[in-house]
């Protein structure tokens, strides 16, 4: 699926990435305050460190940082992800860090994460579908680790249960986000961490030996 392009009329591509990434940071604070429609471009600028005739060098309307956001957040989440896990090794261990790993990426932006669930659908029809898609193959991580473990011998699980299983791996680290305000008052995240791993073992190891 095609990524759509923000149109800049600014030249100068370092320069971009460093005004984007200042609208990133001032945007997601806004939007987690006041939410996205309550928000005015104006107020972006201002939390971004520059007016609002400079940010309009960089978008050409609010939703672009609706976009820019949502985009960012998923590319920041499977980059630390790929160059802390290895998703060829197939073994449990491999599996248990490889929750470890993901729960402490959406603990670092769980800010981030909580934004763009909020206001996801506000996207436009056209940028929605692409965006979806990035989670999707970020479940597709969890399905790669799930069937080399298969592969090896280490876990019996058919294709729609690894599907599944991939599924509950991406959902449950997005939970400590979402829920954040009831799980702290329970769980470290350590503590989350390990539970929840362990609850999903039991489900594969018992579906082994049954």
């Amino acid at each position: 699926m095609k990524k759509r392009e923000v149109i800049a009329s600014v030249k100068d591509e370092k320069l971009v990435k460093k005004r984007r990434n200042q609208m990133i940071k001032g945007a997601i604070s806004l939007f987690k305050q006041k939410g996205f429609h309550q928000t005015t471009t104006r107020e972006i600028a201002k939390a971004s460190g520059f007016s609002i005739g400079t940010l309009y060098e960089y978008i050409r309307k609010k939703e672009d940082i609706l976009y820019l956001v949502c985009d960012r957040i998923y590319d920041e989440v499977r980059e630390r992800m790929e160059k802390d896990i290895d998703t060829h090794h197939g073994t449990i261990e491999s599996f248990k860090l490889a929750i470890a790993r993901y729960f402490r990426v959406i603990d670092d932006l769980q800010d981030e994460v909580l934004v763009m669930y909020q206001e996801v659908k506000s996207l436009s029809k056209e940028s929605l579908p692409y965006v979806l898609n990035k989670e999707i193959q970020m479940v597709g991580m969890f399905e790669n680790i799930l069937q080399t473990c298969v592969n090896n011998g280490v876990f019996q699980l058919t294709e729609e249960e690894i599907k599944l299983f991939a599924h509950d791996i991406f959902v449950l680290g997005q939970m400590w986000a979402f829920r954040r305000w009831a799980l702290k008052r329970l769980y470290t995240l350590d503590e989350y961490i390990e539970l929840q791993t362990e609850l999903l073992l039991k489900g594969i190891m018992k579906k082994r030996s049954s």
